[in-house]
């Protein structure tokens, strides 16, 4: 069983590449939030997770999801694979308490190196195309050994990318993301690039635009937006932005084609 979420679409590659790889079944953590969270695992049955990061934390929506989820039959290997554009900070130690509370023993932890999708901040932009090249071949040579390691139920095993001081990324910076960054506030549509096609209202994963086909998209404000910039990167005429942070960058989600 693979718990996911994805928003730009790398997380959920590595997690169909899983599934595929070790026959397991995929739930998509969005569509359980307004539902029943008691699992039951088979015999044997693997218990994953993989996930982006976000400010250097798991995303909220999963922390939230985690509070309820309830776990039932043996957990004989649990695991956590992430996805990030850089490093992870201390994720998997804030993911493993969270998991703990609900008699979860998390025994194993993977990040890969995905291309970027964070433009919130000034400094912050996609990768260039050689970059996002280099860094999804890379990503598939790192899945096949981390799939051999869950293959053969490898506890103990912590083949992930902390970077530089990770307490004071996931700790304080990872608090201001939370308190700050996470919102829907500063989206705005650019009237005259719009074409009401509705796709950003399709691709959010927690259904936070008002829209649809042949409407100028609304965000609700209503607390419910993670800032994972989906909206943004899937807009084909590139008439959302965000404040004016995102102005002049680039649009990125997995297997978009490069004009």
């Amino acid at each position: 069983m693979i718990f996911y979420f994805s928003g730009t679409g790398n997380t959920r590659w590595a997690a169909q590449r899983l599934a595929d790889r070790l026959d397991e079944q995929l739930i998509y953590i969005p569509e359980m939030t307004e539902r029943d969270c008691r699992f039951i695992l088979e015999k044997g049955e693997r218990l994953g997770f993989v996930l982006p990061v976000h400010g250097w934390r798991p995303p909220q929506i999963v922390r939230k999801f985690i509070q309820k989820l309830v776990i039932e039959g043996a957990m004989d290997y649990t695991y956590v694979l992430w996805t990030a554009g850089d490093s992870i900070g201390k994720a998997t130690e804030i993911l493993s308490g969270d998991l703990r509370k609900r008699e979860i023993e998390l025994h194993s932890a993977f990040s890969l190196i995905m291309p970027e999708s964070y433009v919130g901040l000034p400094f912050m932009d996609v990768d260039p195309q050689e970059k996002e090249i280099a860094k999804r071949q890379k990503a598939e040579k790192d899945l096949s050994g981390f799939i051999k390691d869950i293959e053969e139920r490898k506890k103990g095993v912590v083949r992930t990318v902390k970077g530089p001081i990770p307490s004071f990324f996931s700790g304080p910076v990872g608090g201001f993301f939370v308190r700050h960054l996470i919102t829907d506030k500063p989206f705005h549509v650019e009237r005259k690039k719009c074409v009401k096609c509705g796709i950003c209202a399709d691709v959010c994963p927690v259904h936070d635009i008002i829209g649809g086909l042949g409407k100028e998209p609304m965000w609700k404000h209503n607390g419910t937006c993670l800032s994972c910039f989906t909206c943004y990167h899937h807009c084909p005429h590139h008439a959302i932005e965000y404040g004016n942070r995102t102005r002049k960058k680039g649009q990125y989600f997995f297997g978009r084609n490069h004009r």
